[in-house]
C-alpha cells in the first residue's frame, strides 16, 4: 500500500467526503477508509481518481493497521451514526463505534501517527437543562450512540495520557450541507425537512417544534478538523465543541428552508406540519460554548445557518432535478 499523509475513515460518507475534498484540493495525499455501509462511492466520484481508497470495516483491527501505513494524520469520521438506530440496535452501535474506534487508535498509535482527530458528538451532554454546553459539564448520555461517543472520546485521552498519540476530539453539533443522506430513515432534520418541502410534502417534527439546535454548516467542520491537524501539543488529549454558536427551534428552521428554496425560485407550497410524538433519546434544546476550541484551535465559524441552507437546499434541489 502506498503512503499516504492522510487517513479519513468514513471518507465517502458526508462530513468525511468534504473534507478530504478539501484536502485533495490542498494538494494533500489521502487514503479513504470505508466499508460503504452509509458512504457513497457517489460522495467522492469528483476526486476518486486523486485518492487511495480502501474499502474495509474498522471492526477488523487487520483493516486498521493497514489503512494507516505510512499515514501521519488520521481524521477518524467514520461511525454507525443516528440516535434512534442506536436506540433500535445498541449492540451494533457499540461494536462499530467503540470496538471500532479502539481499533483504529491502536492502529495509529502502532504505527506512530503524528495526530488523530476523533468526530465525537454534542449528544453526550444529554438533556440538560444548562446553555450554554461547556466541556468541563458532566456529560449525560441519553443514547447508546452518545455514549458510543463519549467512550470514544476517553479512549482518545487515555492513548495521550498513556502512549503519546496525539488526539482532539470534536464534538460535533448537528452538522449539515450538501450530501447529507435525505433518503434515509435515520436522516438528519434538514435533510427531511428539505426534501420534504423540495417534493410539496408534509414535513415530519417529532415534538412540538420549540425544540432548539445549534446547527453547524459542514465547511465549518473540516476548517475545524484541519486546523486539528495544525493544532500544537498543548491542545491534544482535549475534547471540543464545534458549533455556530447560535440557535434555533425547527419551526423557524423548516421556515429558513422555506425561504432558500424559494430563492431558487422554486414553488414551494407549505403543507402542513405532522406533528408526532417526541423520540426516545432526542434532547430539547442544545447551544454550544466555543471558547475553548477558538483558544486552543483557533476555530472561527465563518458559515450562518441561512448561508448554509440556501448552498444545501440548492444541492438538494439539484439532485431532485428541480
Amino acid at each position: 500500500m502506498k503512503a499516504c499523509e492522510y487517513l479519513v475513515t468514513g471518507g465517502a460518507g458526508f462530513i468525511g467526503s468534504h473534507l478530504v475534498e478539501e484536502l485533495v484540493a490542498q494538494g494533500k495525499s489521502v487514503r479513504v477508509l470505508d466499508n460503504l455501509v452509509s458512504g457513497k462511492m457517489e460522495n467522492m466520484a469528483a476526486f476518486l481518481s486523486k485518492i487511495d481508497f480502501v474499502k474495509g470495516d474498522i471492526r477488523d483491527l487487520e483493516t486498521c493497521r493497514k489503512a494507516c501505513e505510512g499515514v501521519q494524520f488520521v481524521s477518524h469520521q467514520g461511525a454507525l451514526g443516528s440516535v434512534p438506530r442506536s436506540v433500535e440496535d445498541p449492540l451494533t452501535t457499540n461494536n462499530v463505534n467503540d470496538g471500532g474506534t479502539l481499533n483504529m487508535l491502536l492502529a495509529a498509535r502502532d504505527a506512530k501517527v503524528k495526530k488523530f482527530v476523533f468526530a465525537s458528538s454534542s449528544s453526550i451532554y444529554g438533556d440538560t437543562p444548562t446553555l450554554p454546553k461547556i466541556e468541563s459539564m458532566l456529560p449525560t448520555p441519553m443514547s447508546p450512540y452518545a455514549l458510543s461517543k463519549l467512550t470514544g472520546e476517553t479512549y482518545c485521552r487515555l492513548f495521550f495520557d498513556l502512549y503519546g498519540l496525539e488526539t482532539i476530539a470534536l464534538r460535533y453539533f448537528n452538522v449539515f450541507g450538501p450530501r447529507q443522506d435525505e433518503g434515509s430513515q435515520y436522516a438528519a432534520v434538514i435533510p427531511k425537512f428539505s426534501n420534504a418541502v423540495l417534493k410539496g410534502n408534509a414535513p415530519v417534527i417529532f415534538g412540538d417544534g420549540e425544540q432548539t439546535r445549534d446547527f453547524t454548516f459542514v465547511k465549518d467542520v473540516v476548517a475545524v478538523n484541519l486546523a486539528g491537524f495544525a493544532s500544537t501539543k498543548e491542545a491534544a488529549g482535549r475534547f471540543y465543541n464545534v458549533a455556530c454558536h447560535k440557535r434555533i427551534n425547527l419551526k423557524q428552521l423548516l421556515a429558513n428552508i422555506q425561504a432558500s428554496a424559494k430563492k431558487l425560485g422554486l414553488k414551494v407550497p407549505l403543507k402542513e406540519v405532522d406533528f408526532q410524538p417526541k423520540r426516545a433519546g432526542d434532547v430539547k434544546d442544545s447551544l454550544a460554548d466555543i471558547n475553548l476550541v477558538s483558544h486552543y484551535l483557533g476555530f472561527v465559524p465563518k458559515w450562518t445557518v441561512e448561508q448554509g441552507l440556501d448552498i444545501t437546499v440548492a444541492a438538494y434541489a439539484k439532485e431532485l432535478g428541480l
